[in-house]
């Protein structure tokens, strides 16, 4: 449990700093770091994902604490299982918590990675998607382990 919450934290913290740095020095522009392919942009969401739920602050607050309780309770159980869970979990719960934290206190999620063929998304939505990933890979690998020793 304590690998989960250091990542948590780290996500969490790496992503507020780069946030609140963006926001202090940074307009609402695009800054290419490599042309027309990757650029640091500047915006904010006050949906979700890819935008949905527009200007519905309250409720997504709400399921996102809801999210959070409810995969803190899961996580403390499973993290002990393997590493990979223990990592996963950290990078969920953190990206988590720093989406949270900013629909919270500004209203909106500060997005600023573009990488021009997607929607502007951060480091926690990174983090989420990355421990989402380790944990359907690991499921793989638990169920073919599974299979392996007879016991579908």
């Amino acid at each position: 449990m304590i690998l989960a919450l250091a990542i948590a934290v780290a996500v969490f913290v790496a992503d507020f700093l780069i946030k609140t740095r963006l926001l202090q020095n940074f307009s609402q522009g695009s800054l290419p770091v490599i042309k027309n392919i990757f650029h640091i942009t500047l915006v904010t969401n006050k949906g979700a994902a890819f935008g949905i739920l527009q200007g519905k602050t309250e409720l997504l607050i709400s399921i996102g604490i809801v999210f959070i309780i409810i995969f803190f309770l899961i996580a403390k159980k499973d993290i002990k299982k393997s590493l990979t869970l223990a990592i996963a979990f950290g990078l969920i719960l953190g990206g988590a918590a720093s989406n949270l934290y900013d629909r919270i206190f500004l209203g909106f999620v500060v997005d600023y990675l573009d990488f021009r063929i997607w929607p502007v998304f951060n480091l926690s939505d990174t983090s989420i998607c990355i421990g989402v990933g380790l944990i359907i890979l690991s499921s793989f690998r638990k169920s073919k382990i599974t299979k392996q020793n007879g016991n579908d």
